[in-house]
């Protein structure tokens, strides 16, 4: 035995530790924060709910916001009729490229968390969505800081940032989560509708062929 193993043998060294699963991550979030937001994508409204996490949210009795965010590329009224008939209350259209709604969305997070009791801590407010549907863009036009790092590419924000929005108020982000039943790599709809809302990149599709079919067969009757 060698120098190195016998120092092996009388330190061990222990194995890191496994990451948290990024479902079991934002399953905390939702646990610890006060308020949640959905983040929604405006031209994907239905598309881009994640109803998986929405009951676990109503279930635990947590407030839950919609947020529907992009909305300066829609139709506005076409959209307000469908968030109403999806029933999503409270709902708020924002735009962070026209910086539009931020403000009543900005007021109305704040009247929900002075109804909390809280204490000593701060009122914590969580963000979830799936990849792609804006949520970084949303926290740094909501806390003016360009805090939370934001890019085109699905599934950027790999773990929990916390982010001062008012002294009293922290917001919780956490990354772009699928639902569990969607992630498959094989599963042909799944597929075609994350692609299509661009929860997912070219490189983890293995038929990217499929995807283009579909999107031109969808689009071409627009």
């Amino acid at each position: 035995m060698n120098q190195n193993q016998q120092a092996r043998a009388k330190f061990p060294v222990e194995p890191p530790k496994p990451k948290p699963k990024i479902p079991e991550m934002v399953k905390e979030i939702i646990r610890i924060s006060d308020i949640i937001l959905e983040i929604l994508d405006a031209r994907f409204i239905s598309e881009t709910r994640n109803k998986e996490l929405e009951e676990m949210i109503l279930a635990r009795g947590k407030k839950l916001m919609y947020v529907i965010n992009k909305d300066d590329i829609v139709d506005r009224r076409a959209k307000i009729e469908e968030a109403e008939s999806l029933k999503l209350y409270p709902y708020f259209f924002v735009s962070c490229k026209k910086r539009t709604g931020i403000k009543r969305l900005r007021n109305r997070i704040k009247a929900e968390a002075r109804k909390v009791k809280v204490g000593e801590r701060k009122v914590q407010v969580g963000i979830i969505g799936y990849p792609n549907t804006g949520k970084s863009s949303v926290i740094n036009i909501l806390s003016r800081r360009g805090a939370a790092r934001t890019s085109s590419q699905a599934g950027y924000t790999r773990g929990v940032q916390r982010i001062r929005f008012t002294s009293e108020i922290r917001i919780l982000d956490t990354p772009g989560i699928i639902p569990t039943e969607e992630y498959s790599h094989i599963q042909e709809g799944a597929i075609k509708k994350h692609s299509m809302i661009g929860a997912r990149t070219a490189n983890t599709i293995r038929d990217p062929e499929m995807v283009v079919a579909d999107l031109m067969k969808r689009y071409s009757k627009q």
